[in-house]
């Protein structure tokens, strides 16, 4: 039998028992629905994060102060803060690879500016931060390299100190001060909101590093340093050149720092999305499971009920294999129309989803052809049982078959 024929003769048999073909592949439609939107979900947010990440910068390596002991008292992870402006800028010279570095200072101080106050974060920064963290400029314009080496009380803010401090707009050019210090306004940030670890970056006053160490902090060790490499390939290369070096500084002492680069960063942040997609896709592809189940279940009952009619086609010269064939091929229809309509509610489902709850999900190809995919082989394993049961028919005890 051609196999376009065997096409026919199938979707004729499913046709004959139109209410019962549809509910048998409901398990499937429900079944690929689940898995795509729960797949999408977790994609979503995966997504968001990996978002969230980048937009602290492209090719980050930091720098961070690590654990110190002193008189027999262990301190722990950023107790020790040993990292010099010497130490930055040796690396930005010597270590190949490097576009930026910027010696970092951060800390928490109560700003007052046009008789009102806020507590904000005051990060002393190079010129080339805004570089790194892919930042720009609203109004005004960054400081200057000249503003760093001398030190000058200039700075840039972002918006939500612009709103606690100057609701009436327009801060460029007037003063705020920090430490009863008066540091003028060159500059206002572009709103970046919420970073992954829910810090409000906006919530930011940026002073030239060398700025903060003498006038704010007055101390000479920074909190960290940030390193912006040239390509991603780079990156474990440069991490190892910058602990190879601090160690060597450090004259084979214990290390007090920790080197660290974005792409850790962003494999810590994501392994919990991932996780999570890979358990609701688990859970949702049970369902297919009993889809399969419930296929070979009515393709049992079809066995039973044409018993006859495949005595008739064995009688007058079909192969077992032909009859194999025709029942597997019902199955894997049965199968595969599920999954397409199993792809269109669980599309529809994932951006209903996202309109009404506000989640960001993110469609994949790779989910749609994989539940496809899954979907006929549920149709080949589950069928072939009954198909296999229906060629082995005794061609004379079928047609006595009632």
């Amino acid at each position: 039998m051609r196999f376009i024929n065997v096409i026919k003769v199938a979707l004729r048999a499913l046709r004959r028992s139109a209410m019962r073909s549809i509910l048998t592949a409901l398990g499937i439609i429900i079944g690929v629905a689940a898995v795509i939107a729960m797949v999408s979900i977790g994609n979503g947010a995966k997504s968001q994060v990996e978002a969230s990440i980048a937009s602290l910068g492209q090719n980050i390596i930091s720098v961070y102060p690590g654990s110190a002991t002193t008189g027999g008292m262990h301190g722990g992870w950023g107790s020790a803060s040993s990292l010099t402006v010497d130490e930055a800028l040796t690396i930005r010279r010597e270590i190949s690879g490097i576009v930026a570095v910027s010696p970092e200072m951060r800390d928490r101080q109560q700003v007052l500016a046009n008789g009102l106050n806020w507590n904000s974060s005051v990060n002393g920064e190079d010129v080339t931060y805004l570089d790194i963290r892919l930042w720009t400029i609203a109004e005004g314009e960054m400081f200057t390299e000249g503003d760093v080496n001398s030190a000058a009380k200039v700075c840039v803010i972002g918006q939500t100190v612009v709103a606690k401090l100057f609701p009436d707009g327009d801060p460029v050019g007037r003063s705020l001060r920090i430490r009863n210090l008066p540091f003028k306004i060159v500059g206002v940030l572009k709103a970046k909101g919420f970073n992954y670890f829910g810090s409000d970056q906006d919530d930011v006053v940026i002073i030239p590093y060398t700025s903060h160490l003498k006038r704010i902090a007055r101390r000479p060790n920074l909190n960290s340093i940030i390193i912006q490499a040239e390509s991603p390939d780079q990156m474990t290369r440069i991490q190892q050149d910058v602990t190879d070096f601090l160690q060597q500084r450090r004259n084979g002492r214990d290390p007090d720092f920790t080197v660290r680069n974005q792409q850790e960063l962003a494999e810590a942040a994501t392994a919990t999305t991932k996780t999570m997609t890979v358990l609701l896709g688990a859970i949702a592809g049970v369902s297919l499971i009993v889809g399969g189940i419930g296929i070979m279940n009515i393709m049992l009952v079809s066995v039973t009920e044409r018993t006859r009619e495949i005595g008739i086609r064995l009688a007058v010269g079909a192969h077992g294999r032909d009859v194999l064939t025709q029942f597997l091929v019902e199955a894997i229809i049965l199968s595969v129309m599920g999954g397409t309509l199993g792809i269109l509610l669980g599309v529809g489902s994932s951006q209903l989803i996202s309109r009404l709850n506000g989640w960001p999900v993110l469609v994949s190809t790779s989910a749609i052809v994989g539940a496809v995919a899954f979907s006929a082989a549920i149709g080949v394993f589950f069928g072939f049982y009954p198909a296999r049961k229906a060629a082995q028919l005794d061609p004379i005890e079928a047609l006595r078959y009632e």
